[in-house]
């Protein structure tokens, strides 16, 4: 008998050699066989272990070509089925970082080659200031400054984000945050896109807000006639006035 045909017939040995590193309740019935190549086969088992659905036994075997060769067992592993419940992929912790998760102490330096950030001499946002070169011959300000890319990204997650044009509070407003009193402008060259509100009483207020944002609590809004105070009619029974009464 070949080879493939002895580890094909070995399922009880498979199943032995599973029982000897896992409880036999967490064994289920023989599945299948599956040839690995020559002279190597796996012997899939249903796991019955609580949490573990949809996963199977894997049990390697293997054996020489010799007509007296005996069967090994290589390894006994459990794999995952196509509908078993597993972890997600993982993620590295700076995809996975949102705003709001630091707390104090924590620490997030930037990568060593972070697209964002360059060399403060070499880009920036007024190049052509004297206190630039002031400051880059002296060594003097900001190390790192945003790069192109770095202000771009930003630009676009401002203009996508809650304080940008397209949510439902910006679409109602009674005007854009451009012409609203409230408006604290940039400095630099994002200035023409974005300000902060310094309104106490909206939602935005201390936050980068997109110059085609807008809110209820704009400097120009007015209360429409049928939303101010209304006049009462005159009182069916008056229990306020004081009636005159003629002596008889």
């Amino acid at each position: 008998m070949s080879s493939d045909a002895v580890l094909a017939d070995a399922v009880d040995a498979a199943r032995a050699a599973l029982e000897d590193v896992v409880e036999p309740a967490d064994v289920g019935e023989h599945l299948r066989a599956v040839p690995e190549g020559e002279g190597l086969l796996t012997h899939l088992f249903v796991c019955t272990q609580p949490g573990y659905r949809g996963w199977t036994w894997a049990v390697s075997l293997s054996r020489a070509p010799q007509d007296d060769a005996p069967v090994t067992v290589n390894d006994v592993v459990l794999l995952p089925g196509d509908d078993a419940v597993v972890a997600p992929p993982w993620t590295p912790y700076r995809e996975r970082i949102q705003p709001g998760d630091l707390s104090p102490g924590d620490i997030l330096p930037p990568e060593e080659d972070d697209a964002r950030l360059v060399p403060a001499w070499s880009a920036g946002d007024h190049l052509e200031t004297l206190d630039r070169y002031f400051a880059r011959e002296v060594g003097l300000g900001r190390e790192w400054v945003l790069s192109l890319e770095g202000r771009d990204l930003a630009a676009q997650r401002w203009q996508d984000g809650d304080q940008g044009p397209d949510t439902p509070l910006a679409k109602q407003a009674p005007g854009r945050c451009d012409s609203c009193g409230f408006l604290v402008s940039l400095a630099g060259r994002l200035a023409d896109r974005f300000g902060v509100c310094a309104n106490g009483s909206a939602n935005d207020d201390g936050r980068v807000v997109a110059l085609d944002h807008g809110c209820g609590a704009h400097s120009g809004a007015r209360l429409s006639r049928s939303a101010g105070p209304q006049k009462l009619p005159e009182p069916t029974l008056d229990t306020v006035t004081v009636d005159d009464v003629d002596d008889l």
